[in-house]
């Protein structure tokens, strides 16, 4: 492993690659420190010190990296930009002219991208309101009033602030996806959770002597059972027959399809999580809806089944949206290959479907059990509440998912000069 870490350094282009990531989430962990103009910061700690950090804002602040209780910067994350995808891959099966804009390749994704960015303006606008409203009435969360000496400039202020927070979040999330190692989404939402890590340690420190032993078993469980599933595989065959092309006979030859268990990778989980935070969000907002933030808390049985569920729906979605069974077919049969024992052409797509159904089902419902299941473990434990926020299922499925994505297109980089990968 250390080798690999050598060779990695020793790619020039990776090293640059690698140094202007660093940088960029440098400048992310700044930002999520910068204040906003008008804000009283200490205020706005109070009330997460308080009864407001047990609540769905603390899972929040989770995921922007400790901003939210700043009211910073970055208070929003990346989390606005995530839901804009969400919004526009279900548009894109239901509205067939987004559909079109998808077949037409690189062009037409560009487009489609460049509505997500719009998308992620309004939400972002629509979510700083909300927050500052919500703030402003700090009784809402069994605190004290916090944002006390509003007026509509400071309003407009903080919330074109966030917004344009959201708005370079976004943009830094592409660089590090353009000219970065790549994931820059899903690195950002890695670093978040990092930074609450410390916080959950001193947490599980300071219990008792089971739980002191108890959680690193749990921790060590999960990250195994994430390996284990995001790296299995189900090996299809491959044949292509001997064929004439030009005045060349081409040789035939076999290879494999590999059809991973987990297609999908950690991104079911973060779409969940985006989504899971709408009801309860919606409940503290609105008034008159308060029985969505009761019912929909964290570690409540209604929030873990709806994340369940959600993580299962996404990962079928997002492996649909990946693997088309029939382009699959259309290009073996265009270059010559076929499955030993299945008919080209539809047949073959028939048999890609059912085997690439049957490795999802059970790879979603063990990504939705390795998800709830540490949470219901803490629930259950008597753990407080930083230690079910930092070190539960979801945080720990996500920071797992990604370094493994990030180790995955790190070894692309390093296979490609001869040197020995990461992965074994």
């Amino acid at each position: 492993m250390l080798t690999a870490v050598v060779n990695a350094f020793r790619v020039p282009e990776l090293r640059r690659k690698l140094a202007f990531t660093a940088a960029i989430l440098l400048l992310y962990r700044a930002g999520s420190w910068l204040p906003t103009p008008g804000v009283d910061t200490k205020q706005i700690q109070d009330l997460f010190n308080g009864s407001a950090g047990s609540t769905i804002l603390g899972y929040l602040n989770l995921f922007s990296g400790q901003a939210l209780q700043n009211l910073s910067f970055f208070a929003l994350g990346i989390m606005p930009y995530i839901t804009a995808s969400i919004i526009m891959q279900l548009m894109t099966v239901v509205l067939p002219q987004l559909e079109a804009l998808q077949k037409e390749g690189e062009a037409g994704q560009k487009r489609i991208t460049q509505y997500t960015r719009y998308l992620t303006v309004v939400l972002a606008m629509l979510q700083s309101i909300g927050y500052v409203i919500l703030f402003h009435n700090g009784s809402v969360l069994g605190g004290s009033n916090s944002l006390t000496s509003l007026s509509p400039r400071s309003f407009i202020l903080i919330v074109v602030t966030l917004t344009a927070g959201t708005t370079v979040l976004m943009w830094m999330g592409e660089l590090i996806t353009q000219r970065g190692i790549g994931n820059g989404q899903s690195l950002l939402i890695f670093a978040s959770i990092l930074t609450s890590l410390p916080v959950g340690v001193r947490a599980w420190a300071s219990s008792s002597a089971f739980q002191r032993l108890s959680l690193p078993i749990i921790v060590l469980g999960v990250i195994v059972a994430v390996v284990f599933i995001n790296e299995g595989q189900r090996r299809i065959p491959i044949q292509y027959a001997k064929r004439m092309v030009g005045r060349r006979m081409t040789q035939g030859g076999s290879t494999y399809m590999p059809l991973r268990v987990n297609m999908a990778g950690v991104i079911p989980v973060i779409f969940a999580v985006a989504v899971m935070f709408l009801p309860p969000t919606i409940g503290q907002l609105v008034p008159g809806l308060g029985f969505l933030a009761d019912w929909f808390q964290p570690s409540s049985w209604a929030a873990i089944t709806f994340e369940f569920g959600l993580i299962v729906m996404f990962t079928f979605f997002y492996t649909a949206v990946q693997f088309n069974p029939v382009e699959q077919a259309e290009n073996l049969k265009k270059h010559g290959g076929f499955i030993p024992g299945v008919r080209p052409g539809r047949p073959t797509a028939q048999y890609l479907d059912r085997v690439m159904t049957r490795l999802t089902l059970p790879g979603a419902f063990f990504l939705g059990a390795i998800a709830i299941l540490p949470t219901i473990f803490i629930k259950y434990g008597g753990f407080s509440q930083a230690v079910a926020q930092a070190l539960g299922g979801t945080s720990i499925l996500i920071v797992v998912g990604v370094a493994l994505d990030t180790m995955r297109q790190m070894e692309s980089q390093v296979m490609m000069r001869h040197y020995e990968g990461f992965l074994k």
